[in-house]
């Protein structure tokens, strides 16, 4: 198991497809892909929402939305009206649907899960980080942590390492002998399990 820390100065911060807005890059897969050609099959960001707006049209996307900073938003589509009115709460919809953010109480800030439907499958939960967690090494999974608040730590084989509030830690499956990482600490993490979907055939 590969592990990946990302730390805020490693993301790349970028206008949203469609111009409204502003958003930090995480990360993108495979590296290296533009998120503005469509070439990718799957995208971690933060997006700053600083006043009501449209979403960006992503055909074929699938997306989870936390909330993650801010008082709250009304998301509104042709499938109802969705509010996220507490941190880590957490909203799933197809990127080609349009919709629309009012901002309930000031500027809020997203953590976005865009995975490229028939590709790479998404699970994405809200926890608090409370006692010991354990990722095991799966052929085509990667887990991402994201710390909204506290701090995740981890002991592994080059010593132990600290995951900071707003903070990403990366755990990919290769070759490597390290088969479970354990991560523990205080607070609360997001955690996005994105599994790559076998081709038919």
């Amino acid at each position: 198991m590969r592990l990946t820390h990302l730390r805020r100065v490693d993301y790349h911060r970028m206008r949203w497809k469609n111009g409204l807005g502003w958003t930090s890059e995480i990360a993108i897969s495979p590296a290296g892909a533009a998120f503005a050609d469509d070439a990718y099959e799957w995208r971690l960001s933060i997006a700053e929402l600083e006043a009501d707006s449209d979403f960006s049209a992503l055909p074929g996307i699938d997306r989870t939305i936390a909330l993650v900073e801010g008082a709250g938003m009304l998301l509104t589509s042709s499938a109802g009206e969705t509010v996220l009115e507490r941190r880590g709460m957490l909203h799933a919809f197809a990127g080609e649907i349009a919709v629309q953010c009012r901002l309930i109480g000031g500027a809020c800030r997203d953590f976005n899960v865009m995975t490229r439907r028939g590709r790479i499958a998404q699970r994405v939960l809200f926890r608090p980080l409370v006692g010991p967690m354990v990722f095991f090494a799966e052929p085509g999974v990667t887990w991402a942590l994201y710390v909204v608040g506290g701090e995740a730590r981890v002991q592994n084989a080059a010593g132990p390492l600290a995951v900071a509030q707003g903070e990403t830690l990366l755990l990919e499956s290769d070759e490597a002998p390290l088969r479970q990482t354990v991560v523990d600490g205080g607070g609360e993490v997001l955690l996005a399990r994105l599994e790559r979907i076998p081709a038919a055939g």
